[in-house]
C-alpha cells in the first residue's frame, strides 16, 4: 500500500481564513490527500491560511517543525503568504506535479541569561530588547567579543533575513536576501549626543557571529524580551547572547522570483 498523504490545515479564526480553508480542505480531498483534525507531525506539508502573523504562530505553537510551510494569504501584508486564494487549484496541481523549490529559513536563537539561570528562545523574524513601560535602556554592545557600543535608546532588534523586512524594516533597517547566512542588529531610537554615543544605523554580522548584549545594573529587572510579537519578562537579566539558530524551517517557493515581485508589489 502507498504511504498516506496527510497534509496540515492550520488557519486563523478570521471569516475568510475559515472559509478558504473549507474550500481548500475539500480540493485536497478530491484529489486524495488526508486533511487531519489536529495538527499531525507525519504530514508532508503545512498549509498555514491567513496572514504573516498566523505563519508565526503556527511555527512557535508546533515547534519549528521540519515539515514544510506554505501559505494562502487572507491577510493584510502576508510575506510569508504567498498564494492568494483565487489561486487554490493552480496550488494544488504545481504541489502534485512538484513544481517548486523547499527554501530553509534561518532562525535567531538567544540565550537569555540571568543571575541564577538562563533562557532560551528561537525567532523566525526577529528578537527585541526593549525597556519595559517605554523607558530608556543602556546596553553594552559587543560581536564575538569585541565591544562596539555603549547603546542608549529605546531598545535593539537582532533580526533574521526574512525577519529583516518586518520590524526591523520598519525602523530603518536593511532588507537582507532570505539566503544569506547572517543576522542585523538594528537600535530603536538610538540616543547619539554629547553624553551617549550610540549607533544611528543598523549593522549586518556574518552568521557565525556571537551577539552580546550586557544589561547595566539599573535595567536587569525594566527589560522585555519580544520575540516574534510575544513579550517575555525575566527577572535579574545580566546578558542575552544572540546567533544563528541550528534548527530551520523550510517553505515550498513556487515561483523563484517570488521575493521579488513581493518586495515590489508590498513595499513600492
Amino acid at each position: 500500500m502507498s504511504k498516506p498523504r496527510i497534509i496540515n490545515i492550520i488557519s486563523n479564526r478570521n471569516f475568510e481564513s475559515k472559509k478558504t480553508s473549507l474550500e481548500l480542505n475539500e480540493k485536497l480531498t478530491d484529489r486524495g490527500f488526508i486533511v487531519k483534525d489536529k495538527y499531525d507531525y507525519n504530514a508532508e506539508l503545512n498549509i498555514c491560511v491567513g496572514g504573516d502573523g498566523s505563519f508565526l504562530r503556527a511555527v512557535h505553537k508546533n515547534r519549528f517543525p521540519k515539515i514544510p510551510f506554505v501559505g494562502i494569504n487572507t491577510g493584510h501584508l502576508g510575506f510569508f503568504q504567498e498564494i492568494l486564494p483565487e489561486n487554490i487549484d493552480d496550488f494544488i496541481n504545481k504541489y502534485i506535479n512538484k513544481e517548486y523549490m523547499v527554501e530553509e529559513i534561518l532562525l535567531v536563537d538567544a540565550e537569555v541569561c540571568a543571575k541564577e539561570k538562563c533562557y532560551y528562545l528561537s525567532g523566525v523574524n526577529e528578537i527585541v530588547v526593549k525597556g519595559s513601560r517605554s523607558k530608556v535602556i543602556h546596553l553594552d554592545v559587543s560581536i564575538d567579543g569585541n565591544h562596539l557600543e555603549n547603546f542608549c535608546g529605546d531598545g535593539m532588534i537582532i533580526s533574521t533575513p526574512s525577519g529583516s523586512t518586518a520590524y526591523n524594516f520598519s525602523v530603518g533597517g536593511s532588507i537582507i536576501y532570505p539566503s544569506m547566512n547572517t543576522l542585523q542588529v538594528t537600535p530603536l531610537a538610538p540616543i547619539s549626543s554629547k553624553a551617549y554615543r550610540s549607533l544611528l544605523n543598523s549593522v549586518v554580522v556574518p552568521g557565525d557571529s556571537i551577539i552580546k548584549l550586557k544589561l547595566e545594573n539599573r535595567y536587569t529587572n525594566s527589560t522585555l524580551i519580544v520575540n516574534d510579537g510575544v513579550e517575555f519578562k525575566y527577572d535579574n537579566i545580566d546578558h542575552i547572547n544572540f546567533k544563528i539558530s541550528d534548527k530551520k524551517i523550510y517553505k515550498l517557493n513556487f515561483n523563484k522570483d517570488m521575493y521579488w515581485s513581493n518586495l515590489r508589489s508590498k513595499f513600492l
